[in-house]
């Protein structure tokens, strides 16, 4: 299968008397239809490597190829519209606006994009929180909401676009067995059924488990790749 992202001799340091090096020759391949976790210790590189994936960060060395074209020397502009298009992000604080409610929060990328009417924009983002079971929360801004329907209303948003690509860091962190197994249903759905690939930053073992491809870490390096059954 072709990737859809493809890293090689991925490389982020910060400046320093040495370098501080986050990620270190880096080359991975992320296919559609798959569902990848990237494992290690705290402080390996692992939500950096991440950034890198989803275009947060630029690379200091390497290449970053989507859909087979180098996007890793593109500018802030195109780098924010790719992001826009073709990726959506879950994270550990789900960073929905306090002020906005559940609907207002899935309704702002799709605004921001632009490609539906307001008609259609709304019929999708209610639909997407149907999806997450959120029916009748449409209208409650998140600090009425439990920490489990919060990182829903994030995924909701995350897929407001249509993305290929869906990246979380930590997105289990903050929440309970029973919500976190949701999650990991929610992704593993997201890439059998739909075709997307889910790339998911974590130091949970049972999610780690549930994936297809475990890249484990270490000191900033990919140690291992390992290939899992599919977990239908």
């Amino acid at each position: 299968m072709t990737a859809l992202l493809e890293g090689r001799q991925l490389a982020r340091s910060l400046p320093g008397t040495p370098p501080i090096v986050l990620v270190a020759e880096a080359t991975l391949a992320i296919e559609p239809g798959t569902f990848t976790t990237i494992v290690g210790p705290s402080g390996c590189g692992k939500s950096s490597l991440l950034y890198l994936l989803g275009l947060i960060d630029h690379p200091t060395g390497g290449t970053l190829l989507l859909d087979g074209e180098d996007v890793g020397a593109l500018d802030g502009d195109a780098r924010a519209r790719l992001r826009l298009e073709r990726f959506g992000f879950v994270f550990q604080f789900h960073f929905l606006l306090p002020e906005f409610t559940a609907f207002e929060n899935v309704m702002l990328p799709i605004r921001r994009l632009g490609r539906l009417d307001d008609a259609a924009a709304r019929t999708r983002a209610l639909q997407l929180l149907a999806a997450q079971g959120l029916e009748g929360k449409e209208d409650e801004t998140p600090d009425r909401l439990s920490g489990g329907e919060r990182q829903r209303v994030a995924i909701a948003r995350a897929l407001a676009n249509d993305p290929a690509l869906i990246l979380g860091d930590e997105p289990t962190g903050n929440l309970d067995s029973h919500n976190s197994a949701r999650v990991v249903e929610t992704f593993k759905a997201l890439a059998h059924e739909q075709g997307r690939a889910v790339v998911c930053v974590t130091h949970d073992l049972g999610i780690a488990a549930a994936s297809d491809v475990r890249i484990s870490m270490l000191d900033g390096r990919i140690v291992a790749v390992e290939h899992s059954p599919r977990h239908d």
